[in-house]
Formats: structure tokens, sequence, C-alpha cells
């Protein structure tokens, strides 16, 4: 009890010397950490602080993916990440392990990623006493020649223990002690141990026939174990010799396909009796723990032959026991060894650590995307392997340790050309014919957002008629995205041209979702002929990109405006009068009818035409000029007055017109002008006199009814207890059509008219408001035309006295010079 107390402390003190000398070396990171286990050891018990010894902090191995990787596959042992310590994964047995090795060493890795990292480590497994010596049979039997020698010799097969070093057998021993045998035990060339009982004395075949005692082995554990065999020896008359072969040792190979009854090699043994004590016969003497025997051998010829194909992989070689045994009982044995040629019959294996799938499209080249080893369980040449990456450019595999590889990217990957690389990595070994291993790794690349949309035009022009309905559709823009999910999803909205400009133009609007593109209310070509505003797309990436485009509105013109007349002007009291004299002849111009149109193009194309006349036949109008000419001379027949009303129409559809009234006075000479114009006021002042009284009696009458109905209303409206107020109608009351536009996206916020009906008047007034739009305050709109001022839409309806000159009496120079 004290001893088993003491080995714990002494395996605990083994490990700090090795901690301590490991921590002494300069280069420790260089050098395999190394630790020592007694066998048997209970699954979690603690070898050592793996992450201590490494100089790594415990949050490291967690961090950094800590994993233990071993080359067989086998996992011996367990990191505790939370710790850093290494415990035991299971029940450690060293004879399994590692069989009759002197020293039995488990390496394995411990692997970090984020960077790659190892550490070799070394797990010496220390043999405790825990088997007993075992004869290979329990009972012996000898027969032996009375005839024999003192001193002569008769081989054993040894007790096998399966510990080794001081807990191995150590001694031999016989119970009871006899006067005719000793045992002999020792070891020979190479360390091959042998166990041999000694004849002391001659024996008497007549005096004792057979001789029994049992034999002991036992090892040097503490406390130490024992094991028993019977030993019979049958006393033989004359037969003096036993077998001798011509080795001790025979050695012979075999490839591990050969075939079922393949002859491996053959033992010969001699005896120098002659007779049944000279005949001899071949078995195999098989050893403690030795699996069934792949192998038969001839008991007469000695010729060893397979009886089961071999592997390589699983034994490089066999160790077998022969013995010969001639016709009087004596025996000799010697041992065959068998070695097996390796060949190629295993492919390589390719074991895949990590894998990262999948990969942003913004990897940096060398990005690691998987960690792999291989390896091949033949031997030599048939073990070298070489891995391959087939066919890719983005791709390539790298060397990282030992047997591993990593998959690494060498360039720049792109989702939108490539979104899925599918990669085979072929592993093969040198054998001839070599054999391969492939594994596929489907590599998918994630979106990032690199694409900014593009619209499908480079500009947009599209057109309007003015005067339109608010809300009106006047076309679409659209861009697409080459990036996927929500990197490709696009909203549209108005940006200013440039960053020090006012905000976009409130009188167009566009869907965020579809692009389409609305004006929000009325445009007067009149005012403005052209916009232009800029449409921003924007993709819902982050950071978001955004691409612009130009979208022109062409106001396209309405023939919404009459002819104006300039001359002669037909606002003047009294009007004027164009003197033609008595001797002008057919052609002579009598004046000029000017006018224009704020319309353009065909709408402001004007005609002339003479809608009535005194004498329909005196005078002539030119279609295009507007001249007034005398048709025929003037004869004393025509009227000393002629009044005519000229027609002046656009070329619209439908076409627009205005009359222009003249008058002209037929003279026999210019100095009666005076005298005409006299007499010609007093009949106009004569007829004026009767107008006015006419015109004043129909004034009187309705003022009379006026007051008399509002008197009623009044008197009405008070008993009910009415006051004047404001109803709002909102799109739901009024047929019109922006409750229609309100679904189309861009929207949102209806249009609201306002009646204002005030109770003592018959007059009721209708006002048309702005729409209430929070999202698109007052903005400013830059607009075509040839200037570059700035101009703002009206907000009301635009009335004929908004287009006509400040004197429209008078024309301006500038128009009266374009005549």
């Amino acid at each position: 009890e004290t001893e088993a107390g003491r080995r714990p402390d002494m395996a605990i003190a083994r490990q700090v010397l090795c901690l301590s000398a490991f921590l002494s070396l300069p280069h420790a990171r260089a050098e395999p950490i190394r630790y020592s286990v007694a066998e048997e050891a209970e699954s979690g018990s603690v070898v050592a602080n793996v992450a201590e010894d490494a100089g790594l902090a415990p949050a490291q191995l967690s961090a950094r993916r800590a994993r233990l990787a071993s080359e067989d596959g086998r996992q011996h042992f367990r990191l505790d990440r939370g710790t850093g310590r290494l415990v035991v994964a299971e029940r450690l047995d060293r004879e399994e392990l590692c069989g009759q090795a002197g020293t039995c060493t488990l390496p394995f890795e411990l692997l970090l990623a984020n960077p790659l990292q190892f550490f070799r480590v070394e797990v010496a497994v220390e043999d405790i006493n825990d088997h007993s010596p075992v004869f290979p049979e329990e009972r012996v039997t000898f027969t032996i020649l009375e005839t024999s020698n003192p001193g002569s010799r008769f081989p054993l097969e040894g007790a096998r223990d399966l510990d080794v070093g001081s807990n191995s057998i150590q001694a031999y021993s016989i119970a009871p002690e006899n006067e005719y045998f000793a045992v002999s035990f020792g070891s020979r060339v190479k360390g091959k141990k042998y166990v041999e009982l000694v004849l002391e004395k001659a024996l008497d075949r007549e005096e004792q026939a057979e001789v029994a005692f049992s034999l002991i082995a036992t090892d040097g554990g503490s406390p130490p174990r024992s094991g028993t065999t019977q030993i019979h020896i049958v006393v033989l008359d004359v037969n003096d010799n036993a077998p001798v072969f011509t080795q001790k040792v025979y050695v012979g190979q075999v490839l591990e396909n050969a075939p079922e009854g393949s002859v491996v090699l053959s033992v010969v043994a001699s005896d120098r009796d002659v007779g049944v004590n000279g005949d001899i016969a071949y078995q195999f003497s098989q050893a403690v723990g030795q699996s069934p025997s792949a192998f038969a051998i001839d008991p007469t010829s000695g010729e060893i032959k397979l009886t089961k194909p071999l592997d390589f992989e699983a034994a490089e070689n066999h160790e077998l026991s022969v013995r010969a045994t001639d016709g009087g009982g004596l025996s000799a044995i010697c041992k065959v060894l068998v070695e097996v040629v390796d060949v190629n019959d295993n492919a390589p294996e390719l074991v895949v650590s990590s894998f990262s799938s999948p990969l942003p499209e913004n990897a940096l080249p060398g990005t690691v995307v998987a960690l792999f080893t291989v390896r091949d369980r033949d031997a030599g040449a048939n073990g070298k392997i070489s891995c391959a990456l087939e066919d890719q450019l983005l791709f390539s595999l790298r060397p990282a340790y030992k047997n591993y590889y990593e998959l690494v990217t060498v360039s720049a990957l792109d989702r939108e050309e490539t979104a899925r690389y599918i990669l085979t990595v072929t592993a093969a070994d040198a054998g001839s014919p070599p054999l391969t291993t492939t594994q596929t790794f489907t590599v998918d690349v994630s979106d990032v957002n690199d694409n900014a949309p593009v619209f499908n035009q480079t500009s947009y022009t599209m057109y309007v008629r003015e005067n339109n309905v608010p809300t009106a559709l006047v076309g679409a823009v659209s861009a697409s995205d080459a990036d996927v999910g929500p990197n490709a999803k696009v909203t549209y909205f108005l940006a200013p041209a440039h960053s020090a400009e006012r905000p976009p133009c409130s009188c167009i609007s566009v869907n965020s979702e579809n692009g389409h593109v609305f004006v929000l209310r009325p445009l007067d070509y009149e005012q403005v002929r052209q916009i232009e505003v800029l449409v921003s797309a924007s993709d819902a990436g982050s950071p978001p990109l955004r691409a612009n485009v130009t979208v022109r509105l062409v106001v396209v013109d309405e023939n919404d405006n009459a002819p104006l007349v300039l001359h002669p002007a037909q606002d003047s009291s009294p009007p004027s009068n164009e003197l033609v004299p008595m001797s002008a002849e057919a052609g002579y111009l009598v004046t000029k009818v000017v006018a224009v149109d704020a319309d353009s193009g065909q709408n402001s194309w004007l005609s002339y035409h003479l809608l009535r006349a005194t004498d329909p036949g005196l005078f002539a109008v030119g279609a295009q000029s507007g001249e007034v000419r005398l048709r025929r001379p003037v004869t004393e027949r025509d009227a000393v007055k002629q009044k005519l009303v000229v027609l002046v129409r656009d070329n619209g559809r439908p076409p627009l017109s205005a009359t222009a009234a003249l008058s002209a006075l037929l003279l026999n000479d210019f100095s009666d002008v005076r005298l005409r114009h006299s007499s010609l006021a007093t009949e106009d002042e004569g007829g004026s006199l009767t107008t006015y009284l006419i015109i004043s009696l129909v004034f009187v009458s309705l003022l009379f009814l006026a007051s008399t109905a509002a008197f009623i209303a009044h008197k009405v409206c008070k008993r009910k207890e009415l006051k004047g107020g404001h109803v709002l109608y909102g799109t739901g009351n009024l047929q019109s059509s922006l409750a229609d536009a309100a679904p189309a996206g861009t929207l949102p916020h209806a249009y609201c008219y306002e009646i204002s009906l005030t109770t003592g008047s018959g007059n009721s007034e209708f006002k048309f408001l702005k729409p209430i739009l929070p999202s698109l305050p007052p903005q400013h709109c830059a607009t075509g035309g040839g200037t570059d001022d700035e101009q703002d839409f009206p907000r009301g309806p635009i009335t004929a006295e908004d287009v006509a000159p400040d004197n429209p009496g008078m024309p301006s120079a500038e128009q009266f010079n374009s005549l």
C-alpha cells in the first residue's frame, strides 16, 4: 500500500520535471510537448495543462477553435477548452496500444485556427504491472532418454507477460525442487530470451520413470505476479539425440496479395538417431496471445504455406515458432520471420478538417476555403501522395503542415459572373499503377453590394399636353441591379441636379417602387415648355449604391389661346376711323389688322377673313397679311361711312377666333375731315344717348330684383339660425381624376377643393387649392424655353388677362416691327 501510494506522487514528479525541462528550452515551441501518463488511467483523468505549456490563454482555445487531431483518427485524449487541460478520453491499455514495444508514445497535434497553428504533443503511456505471466500450455510433457548427460538442456516455451520493463518476467523457478532438474533463464543475441530445463543428474528409468514438478515464472512488479505450468518428464530409453535445425532463425518474404496456398519457405531439421527415433515431425508452437495463424506447415516436409491472404497494413511481419520432434519425443524449436512486402492496394484517404461556404465575393486573395489532410496506408512509394486541383484559376492548393493542405483563393471573386464553384481535388499516390481519390468542394459565393443600379436608357424624354389633369402618368424609368436580394431592390426618387441646387421640382413625382413618373398639377405651355429633373435609383445595400438619369418633360402645346387683336384697338372710344379718298383705286391699302396668338406652332398660325361689311363688295382682306384693301374703285353711290368686322382665326383643332371692328370714311377731299367728323359725332351721340337710357332702365330693374331677393334670403337665414361657413370636400365627394391617381404609389395625399358659400349673396366662389403634399414641399423647377431664369408655376387658373399686354390698345415696338 505504501509503494502504491508513492506511485502517483512519482508520476506527478516526473511530469513536473518534464514540464520544467520543456520550459527551459529556448526553442520549446519547435519541439514536441511531451507528457507521460500511467496506463489504465480512468476517463477524465488530467494529464497536464497543455494550454499553459503551449503559451496559450484558455480563452484563445475557444476563440481559435482548438482541437486535437491524430494520424490514425483515434481520440485517446480530450481537450478542455475552458481550462486548457488535457484529459484522458478513454481507458488506456498500453498492451493493446503498443504491444511489446519498449516505449509507448501516443502522438497527436493541437490545431488552432485564425491563424492556423500547430503544436506537436506526445504522451508516453507508462506500464503498470497489470498482467501475470502466462505459459502457452498448462501442462508440458518431455520425453528424455535415460542416456542424457547431466547438463543437458531442454528448451521450453517461456511464459509470456504482456507487461514490459521491470514488470516483465524476471525469474523462473521449480517447485518442488528436485535433484534432477533446474531451470535456466536468459537472453541470447538480439535480446531473444530463452527458458531451458537443465539436467542436473543423470536419469535412471529403472529407478524413476517419470518426474513431475511445477515451473513458476515471476515478474518484477510490485507486488510481483507469477504464472505456473506443470512439467511432466517421461524418461525414454536409448534415444539420446534431439532434432537440430539447420538455422536458428529463418527469414522469408511474401507479397501481401499472394494467393492462398503460396509457399513461403521450408524449415529443415535433422536427427542423428535412426529408425523411429530419427523420424522428425514439424508443427507450429503457437505463442500466447497470437492471432489465428495465416500459415500452415507440412509436418513431414516442413514447408510453410499461406492459408489466407496477408495485409501489409495490418501487420508488416509475422514471427512463427516451429517445433521439430523426432520419433523418440526429442524436439527443437526455431524462429521463422515472415516479412510482408507491400503492394499498392490502398487508395489515398482525404479527410476534411474545415470547410467554409458560402464565401463573400469580396474575400481577399489567400482566404482559406478548406483545410484537409491526406494519408495512405501503404508504405514507401505506394504511400507518397500528391494533391492537385483540377481546372481552376481562382483557387489553388497550398501545403500547410505535414500532410495538411489548404484550399485558398488566389484572386478576387465575382458572384455576378459565377455564383457557385465546384472544385475537385485529386489525391494520387506514387504506386504503379497509381491509385487516386477525389473530393469535391461546392463553394457558393455570397453577394456583396458592389453593383450600382443601371438605367435602361441614358436619358428619358417624356411628353405631356398642357392643361393636363393632375397626377397624369407621363412615362416610367426603369433600372436594374446585377446584385441579388436586398442589394438588388431598386427604389426611385427625385434628386437635385447638383448638390448646391434647391430640391427637385414639386410638380413632378416618381413612384419609388415602379419608377412611374407623374405630373402633379396642370402645366401651361405658354409659361413653361420643358422641365428637366434628375431621377436617382438606389439599391437597399449597405452602403447603398445609386445611379442618376436625366428625365426631360416636354410640354406639348394645346390651342387654348384665342388670337388677340393689337391693331386697330378695340377698346378705344370713340373708335378710330380710316380715311379713304374717293379717288382711290382697286387695291388701295385701307389699313392692316394686326393680331397675335400666345400659342405656338400651327396653333399660332393666323388667317384673316372679312366677316361683315357695310358693302362687302368694296373691301377685301388678305388671308395671311391681314391687309384691308379696296376690291374696286370707290363710287358716289357708296356710303360715306363703311363699317367692317374682320375675323381673325388660328389654325388649332378646334380653331379659336377673335373679331376686329373698324370704320372707314370715304372722302372727296381730306379738307372735309373736320366737317364729316362733326356730323358723324352728332349722329353717334344721338344713337348713344338712346342706348344709355335703355341700359340704365335695365340696371335699375335688376338692382330692385336683387335687393328684394337679398332681403328675403336674409329673413329666411335668420329664421333657421344658419351661419355662413366653409365646406371642405375631399376625393370622396368630388369626381376627380385625383382620387383615381392616388393608388399609383406616388401621390399618397389627396387633393382638396374648398367651396366658400356666403349666405347673404347669390354668388359663390369656387377656389382650387394646391395639393397637400407634406413630403413634397414647394420647390422651384428648371424650365426650358431659352432662358436661364427660374420660373414659378402659377398656382391658380390662367386667364386671358395674365397673358395680355399692359396696354392692350397699343402694341409694343417689337410686336409692331414684326408685322
